[in-house]
C-alpha cells in the first residue's frame, strides 16, 4: 500500500516547533523535557524528537524503557527521561542509559542496587498516580538522600488546565517535601503543558510539555495545528427514500440521498462513538457520518454527489472549513490525547 492510499495523517513538524519555542518562550529559564512517550502521542517518536533537535531541549520523556531503547537505538543521545517505570523495566533502564523517575521506595531500593546511574524521585502532591507521599517525603528520602545519582525530583499537577489553586497546592506541598532535604536536587519540575503555559511560575528546571507540542488545546491555549487526517472515498452511490446505512440499520434517508464511502474506520482510529453524530469535510463541505462507524469504514448521505476520487479530511482543513483536533475530539465524547494515540497503525503517518 502507498502512502496515501486510504488513510493517512500529515504531520507538520514545524508546526511542532512552533509550539514548543511558544512553550519556551513562556518559561523562560527553564529547559524542555518533551513528552513523546506513546509513540509522540501517535505521531512517531523518532520523528518527532528529530524535529525537536534544533531546540536543544534538555531530553525526552518516555512511560516505557521500550520506548527508550527505541530513541537510543535511533541515535538520541540527550537524557531520555522514564516516567514511573515498573520493577521489571528498571534493569533495562539501566542497561540503556535511561533515567526513571521512581515513583516508590520499592523502585529506589531496586535501582540502587544497579548502581550509580541518575534518576529522579518522583513525589506524589495529590494525583495519587505515583511518587513517594509529600507528607512522607522527609522521612523516606534518607534512604537516598545522598546517593550519587539522585539529580532530580519531580511532581504531577492534576488539574492545571482548571483550577488554578490546586497547582499552587501541590506546588507548595513540592516545596516542603524538597526542603527537608540537606540540598535542593539539581532538577526540579512539575509542569505539563497547561501549567508550563498558564503557570510559568511552577517552571522549575524543566518543562514536560505534551499535547500542545501535537496540535491540542493545553487550557486556554490554542497552538498551531500539526496534524491533518484524511481517507480517500471509496464508493459514491445514489439511494432511494427509505434506504438504510450501516449496521442496526440506525440511519434511514428522508429523500433520495448520495451515500459515500470513506475509507476509515474504528480500527483506524474513528470513535464509533462518532456514529450519526461525527462530520467529515469532503469538497470543502461538512458531511455527517451516516449510521454507525465500521471496522473500516464510515459513510455519509447528501444531497449532492462528490467525485469518486474526492479525499475527505477528519482532522484539518478544506477550503473555508476547518474540522480541529479538539473539535474532533469533542464530538467524540473524548479528549485529543485519546485522538491522536488511537490513531491505528495502518493510518499512514506523512511529515512535513
Amino acid at each position: 500500500m502507498g502512502p496515501t492510499d486510504r488513510t493517512w495523517v500529515e504531520i507538520d513538524l514545524e508546526a511542532v516547533r512552533t509550539n514548543a519555542r511558544a512553550v519556551a518562550a513562556r518559561v523562560g529559564g527553564a529547559r524542555l523535557l518533551p513528552m513523546v512517550k506513546a509513540d509522540a502521542y501517535g505521531l512517531g517518536a523518532v520523528p518527532i524528537a528529530r524535529a525537536l533537535e534544533p531546540l536543544e531541549p534538555w531530553g525526552y520523556g518516555v512511560a516505557t524503557a521500550a520506548e527508550g531503547r527505541e530513541l537510543r537505538e535511533a541515535g538520541i543521545t540527550r537524557p531520555v527521561v522514564v516516567l514511573l517505570p515498573t520493577l521489571p523495566m528498571l534493569a533495562e533502564c539501566a542497561r540503556r542509559g535511561l533515567t526513571p523517575i521512581l515513583g516508590s521506595m520499592n523502585d529506589v531500593r531496586a535501582w540502587l542496587g544497579l548502581g550509580t546511574l541518575p534518576f529522579h524521585i518522583g513525589v506524589d502532591t495529590g494525583m495519587n498516580r505515583g511518587g513517594i507521599w509529600w507528607e512522607t517525603f522527609a522521612a523516606e528520602s534518607a534512604a537516598f538522600r545522598d546517593a550519587p545519582g539522585f539529580e532530580g525530583a519531580c511532581t504531577h499537577f492534576h488539574s492545571s488546565d482548571s483550577d488554578p489553586a490546586s497547582v499552587r497546592e501541590q506546588w507548595q506541598r513540592l516545596e516542603t517535601a524538597l526542603a527537608s532535604l540537606p540540598k535542593r536536587p539539581a532538577l526540579v519540575h512539575a509542569a505539563n503543558s497547561a501549567a508550563a503555559l498558564s503557570h510559568p511560575e511552577v517552571a522549575g528546571d524543566l518543562v514536560r510539555p505534551g499535547i500542545f507540542l501535537y496540535g491540542g488545546r493545553a487550557g486556554t491555549h490554542l497552538p498551531q495545528p500539526v496534524v491533518t487526517w484524511r481517507a480517500r472515498v471509496g464508493r459514491v452511490a445514489q439511494r432511494a427514500a427509505g434506504t438504510t446505512v450501516s449496521y442496526g440499520a440506525t440511519f434511514r434517508a428522508t429523500a433520495p440521498t448520495w451515500v459515500t464511502t470513506i475509507a476509515a474506520g474504528y480500527a483506524d482510529g474513528v470513535r464509533r462513538s462518532l456514529s450519526g453524530r461525527g462530520e467529515v469535510l469532503i469538497e470543502g463541505r461538512r458531511q455527517r457520518i451516516a449510521g454507525r462507524v465500521t471496522m473500516d469504514f464510515i459513510m455519509t448521505a447528501s444531497d449532492t454527489a462528490p467525485a469518486e476520487d474526492a479525499i475527505a479530511t477528519l482532522i484539518g482543513s478544506d477550503g473555508a472549513e476547518t474540522i480541529s483536533l479538539d473539535e474532533f475530539a469533542q464530538a467524540a465524547g473524548t479528549i485529543s490525547y485519546e485522538i491522536l494515540t488511537g490513531l491505528g497503525r495502518r493510518v499512514e503517518r506523512v511529515y512535513r
